[in-house]
């Protein structure tokens, strides 16, 4: 079943985005990398034009960012005098 992306003006397959998306998921949690490290060449080797996937990537830094404060703030360990 293909997914027509109307930003990058192409389609791929629902199945490959979801696989490379849990796989992105699981490298980026097993070595401590972020995923737009990992998911950003992928996304050019799937023929997304560059600027696309530099823009994804940066809005899944963003919420990477934003998660990750939140986790620190929800655990009282983010120092707001430092």
């Amino acid at each position: 079943m293909d997914i027509y992306l109307p930003i990058a003006n192409m389609s791929v397959n629902a199945l490959v985005l979801i696989l490379l998306g849990g796989g992105v998921g699981i490298l980026s949690g097993m070595f401590g990398v972020g995923g737009g490290i990992v998911k950003g060449p992928l996304m050019l080797q799937m023929g997304v034009h560059p600027l696309v996937a530099s823009n994804t990537v940066a809005v899944m830094i963003m919420f990477t960012s934003v998660a990750g404060t939140a986790m620190y703030i929800a655990f009282g360990t983010l120092v707001l005098d430092y």
